[in-house]
């Protein structure tokens, strides 16, 4: 087991290395100038998504749909693939979903009419992940020759010309056109406001980027990491060796001021060492990778196994360690080398060292930080952590007699490490339900999840009074004080989930259990039902009833906009708050409706494009107003269509959406 905790971080950087993107397309023509052209379709479907297939069937994810204008040609038949889909039986949706992985070619067969032929292909489709579900397409203008074809050059000619004309006219109509003002809407004496699709990003990055919230959040992460660097003060690894390592220096040193200025070098480098492990997560990943990672199924998987690896060697079950050559080389280090720099190796010995016991802390400590989407998050993380660990050394360099009054290691560090192994096991499962969920198995719905978290902590209890002991435990003959009161929080602690196991919200734990969604039996009602399911008509009801706009960019197989509704809106606080304050338009962007007409409208990158159906356009409202393109998606908007808070994305913290509503409302009546 030494190589073990190195395996499986090797294998966490393999995955963190995983791209981002869900499908990238290329778009060619083959075999011109021949009796049978063809337009080849590529599509490079990236690791954890699904791209779903022509033929999905009705009530799974939105199918792939091929588009194609065709002129001096026609098509032959429909797309072909290359390879056979996967089919799959969705639990959510009850549907089979036939998707594809991988790489996946589509061939159009073309029969040329004329000289010089042109297609204009568009493609639209969903690819789903366990974070979300996105619009991905593309679209494409080919031209092509056949030489076999006999027609008059000056028709040709003509035929181009006109082409170009038309093309033209519908530039100019397309740059005249108030964009999806519908003619046939009824205002009912409220006047539409053009503003409505207007772009809005920089005023998101405002919300996004105010001082007060990052502080907030950084000030949330350093907290949390100096917490994570005292817990791991009190474990087996960290404790004995601060007076081992005090009154080595001390002894090194003959002046006590000089003792004092290198054990505070010695913190120093234990701050920096940590803190450069932190920039240097965000600096190679990236801070959306990380986000993207954080709920990411097969890192999850990864995450889970590690945490009950951990769980199970504190609990006394093996004794885990790094590789003793990590730790000997660091030692000659020491020895070999002089001054500062031998400080700088002794701190480095200690992380090492010490990682058996910080890794999970550590680990789990990036993973929350990388959830912010705030580059710095984890260095800032990581500087608490360490500021905490390194307080100690420092302290009771400057101060030896204080070393007097330290605990000697003892049992009690024991029955510390079994804690942390308990809290571990619960933690664990927290990952295992994210891949769950992602992969429809259905093996830890909310009420097992429940009913395991009570069992933990109910176990929990009963080995603080002393009734359980695991391997390196000594007899406990009399209770104490702490041991009782911390057992009374644990059984308390699972009294309380008990309800949950009928459909209680519990939310205290919301943010770690399954959504309620998945819970078989359940006695609680409390569902939230948009009003509209149009932009127009809802920004013409909040202008009618006085509120502000919560928008809801969603879809009928984006399985975490299920999630969200399940674990968020169930919440009566914020139920409330929906119904009473704000006028809720739910827009799903996989929508199969037919517009009353297509819409040709031009992308940012120049790339035009046709909607055919309700969900094209809201698509397209999500992409070209928000700059966003994944579900779900949240965002408050005022009359005039200008956002009133952050937009709000994928995660079941129901806290953190209360906030959210409670900034919309306020700076709606500030608009006022």
């Amino acid at each position: 087991m030494k190589r073990f905790f190195l395996s499986l971080s090797m294998i966490l950087v393999a995955i963190c290395a995983l791209a981002a993107d869900a499908v990238n397309w290329t778009i060619t023509l083959v075999d011109d100038n021949t009796d049978h052209p063809a337009i080849k379709m590529t599509a490079v479907v990236n690791p954890g998504y699904h791209l779903y297939a022509v033929d999905n069937p009705a009530g799974g994810s939105m199918p792939l749909k091929f588009y194609f204008d065709v002129k001096g040609c026609k098509t032959v038949g429909q797309p072909s693939a290359n390879k056979k889909y996967t089919t799959e039986f969705d639990d959510i949706f009850e549907v089979d979903q036939h998707f594809y992985d991988g790489t996946v070619v589509f061939t159009q067969k073309l029969q040329p009419t004329a000289k010089d032929f042109s297609v204009n292909v568009e493609i639209q489709g969903q690819a789903c992940n366990d974070t979300g579900c996105v619009q991905v397409g593309d679209a494409k203008m080919l031209k092509g020759k056949f030489a076999g074809a006999k027609e008059d050059e000056a028709a040709a000619k003509a035929e181009e010309n006109a082409e170009v004309n038309a093309l033209t006219e519908m530039t100019d109509s397309l740059q005249q056109a108030e964009p999806f003002m519908t003619p046939e809407a009824n205002l009912s004496g409220v006047e539409a406001n053009k503003s409505w699709w207007d772009n809005v990003e920089a005023e998101l990055r405002v919300f996004e980027d105010a001082p007060e919230q990052q502080s907030r959040s950084l000030w949330y992460i350093f907290i949390a990491g100096f917490i994570g660097g005292l817990i791991a003060l009190v474990t087996p690894c960290v404790w004995p060796m601060i007076p081992m390592t005090v009154s080595f220096f001390l002894k090194q040193n003959k002046s006590r001021s000089k003792s004092v200025g290198t054990a505070a070098i010695y913190g120093l480098s234990i701050i920096v060492i940590y803190v450069v492990l932190g920039l240097a997560v965000t600096i190679i990943f990236g801070a959306s990778a990380l986000n993207e990672l954080a709920t990411s199924a097969l890192f999850n998987i990864i995450f889970f196994l590690l945490l009950v690896v951990f769980a199970i060697s504190f609990m006394g079950g093996f004794e885990l360690t790094l590789p003793a050559s990590w730790t000997n080389k660091m030692d000659s280090k020491v020895d070999t080398t002089t001054g500062l720099l031998s400080v700088f190796f002794m701190a480095f010995t200690l992380v090492l060292v010490s990682f058996s016991c910080t890794g999970p802390i550590i680990g789990t400590l990036l993973v929350e930080a990388a959830a912010t989407s705030n580059f710095v998050s984890p260095a800032i993380g990581m500087f608490g952590f360490a500021l905490a660990l390194a307080l100690p050394f420092t302290l009771f360099a400057m101060f030896p007699t204080m070393l007097k009054a330290m605990p000697k290691s003892g049992g009690w560090m024991n029955t510390v490490k079994v804690v942390l192994g308990f809290l571990e096991l619960a933690l664990a499962l927290k990952f295992l339900s994210v891949a769950d969920l992602a992969y429809g198995w259905r093996i830890l719905d909310r009420e097992v999840f429940v009913s395991l978290w009570i069992v933990i902590f109910f176990l929990l209890g009963v080995y603080l009074l002393g009734k359980l002991r695991f391997p390196h435990d000594d007899e406990v003959e009399k209770t104490g004080v702490t041991r009782f009161l911390l057992a009374c929080v644990s059984f308390a602690f699972a009294v309380y989930m008990l309800p949950g196991l009928w459909g209680a919200p519990l939310k205290s734990i919301s943010a770690f259990s399954p959504p309620i969604s998945t819970q078989d039996f359940s006695l609680y009602e409390g569902e939230v039902h948009a009003q509209v399911d149009d932009f127009e008509e809802g920004m013409r009801m909040a202008q009618q009833l006085n509120k502000p706009v919560l928008l809801d960019f969603s879809g009928y197989g984006c399985v975490n906009c299920r999630k969200m509704e399940a674990a968020v809106w169930t919440d009566p606080d914020v139920k409330s708050t929906i119904d009473n304050d704000y006028v809720l338009v739910t827009l799903m962007v996989d929508e199969k409706k037919a517009l009353p007409e297509p819409i040709k409208i031009t992308e940012k990158d120049g790339t035009q494009r046709t909607l055919r159906t309700y969900g094209d356009k809201w698509s397209y409202l999500q992409r070209s107003k928000f700059g966003a393109n994944a579900q779900p998606f949240h965002v408050i908007v005022d009359k005039n269509g200008q956002p009133l808070a952050p937009a709000f994305v994928y995660k079941e913290d129901v806290p953190g959406y209360k906030a959210f509503l409670e900034m919309g409302k306020t700076n709606f009546a500030k608009s006022k």
